[in-house]
């Protein structure tokens, strides 16, 4: 039988291993979670691109500081 001290480092490492794959865990949950908001994100950009793009035309340029439509120089 463990020694109380044995016993009690293996529970603590235990608990410890356990304690970091639960972090593992939440970590990968948020990196789901953030991937899928960049996807929802380019979607949303590539819709608003296109809708200036009808309306500016194909060759314009947006300054997205200052809102100014330029024309794309050849």
């Amino acid at each position: 039988i463990l020694t109380q001290e044995e016993l009690s480092n293996i529970q603590s490492m235990n608990n410890d291993f356990t304690k970091a794959k639960m972090a593992l865990g939440d970590l990968e949950l948020q990196k789901y979670n953030l991937l899928k908001t960049v996807e929802l994100l380019k979607n949303d950009f590539a819709k608003h691109e296109m809708d200036l793009i009808a309306k500016y035309g194909k060759d314009s340029v947006i300054n997205v500081q200052t809102g100014e439509v330029t024309k794309k120089e050849e």
